[in-house]
């Protein structure tokens, strides 16, 4: 049985392409969507959400790929691209009655939402981004052994057929090792969610692979247009991570603030899985954000 935010209604509702995704509703108010990260399903906004939804409609999908949401075959390089995934979160919302959100990503979930406030700037009245550099940076900061941080980025860049079966034949191995090695916290992740996080990426992997290489070619040419052409986001943006900039040898407020003229950027002593790990400071960082 999958494990559902207590409280919050579910539903399936089209994104792009008729692509169906796996939406949980709480709350009421005006709407925020929380948009998870790897290797996670909504779930992972589960304190959060509940709290936010104490002010505020709280709108929480599964990305296309992961979880319960539909997984399409990658028949072409845009069916996992950040357009077409915030192409989803925008319908999504609209079915729900909702023309104008606040937007709130993390990690995967970030790169969707960072997509959405460049494409979508009279949708998305607010940003937050979690624990994430933006696609471009990303792959200009991961230099040297440093990059060995992030392995998996370059694993699954790889041509369609390699990574997924090497994924697929040590899945649970593969997929607990982000968990283990990502969290301050081992305990705010408890045995329960755990084991529906590996379940729902063994049931996902192509999906999963396809948006990850989608970061390595559709997604790059996409955002390289966009920084070309000076494109900025036109709403305040939030931007709390881990302290990558020293450990990767940038200036991490820098780089977003390129992006972000109206930018609050913020430091956090928890792991990757903050929203599970400090769901209070979360909380409040978003409070913050949609007072501005």
């Amino acid at each position: 049985m999958t494990l559902e935010i207590p409280g919050f209604e579910y539903t399936r509702l089209p994104g792009a392409d008729d692509v169906e995704l796996n939406v949980a509703v709480g709350g009421s108010g005006s709407p925020v969507v929380l948009l998870h990260g790897f290797p996670e399903t909504h779930l992972m906004w589960r304190h959060v959400a509940r709290e936010l939804a104490t002010e505020h409609l709280v709108i929480v999908p599964d990305l296309r790929g992961y979880g319960a949401s539909d997984k399409p075959q990658a028949t072409g390089e845009d069916v996992y691209s950040k357009r077409t995934m915030a192409a989803d979160i925008v319908s999504v919302a609209s079915r729900l009655g909702h023309e104008q959100f606040a937007l709130v990503g993390h990690d995967r979930g970030a790169l969707v939402a960072f997509r959405a406030g460049l494409d979508h700037p009279e949708t998305i009245t607010h940003l937050g981004i979690l624990d994430v550099v933006p696609t471009l940076d990303m792959w200009n900061v991961l230099q040297g052994v440093s990059a060995a941080v992030g392995y998996h980025l370059f694993l699954m860049a790889q041509p369609a057929g390699l990574p997924e079966t090497m994924i697929a034949n040590s899945a649970d191995a593969f997929f607990g090792s982000f968990l283990d090695a990502w969290a301050k916290d081992p305990a705010a992740i408890p045995g329960d969610v755990r084991a529906e996080y590996l379940r729902a990426s063994a049931g996902a992997v192509d999906s999963i692979v396809a948006d990850y290489r989608a970061s390595a070619g559709i997604d790059v040419a996409q955002d390289q247009a966009d920084f070309d052409a000076g494109s900025q986001f036109a709403m305040p943006v939030t931007v709390i991570q881990q302290d990558w900039g020293s450990q990767l040898g940038y200036d991490a407020a820098e780089v977003w603030r390129a992006w972000a003229p109206d930018l609050d950027h913020r430091l956090t002593q928890a792991g990757h899985f903050m929203a599970e790990e400090t769901p209070g400071e979360i909380a409040a960082v978003i409070r913050d954000l949609l007072a501005r």
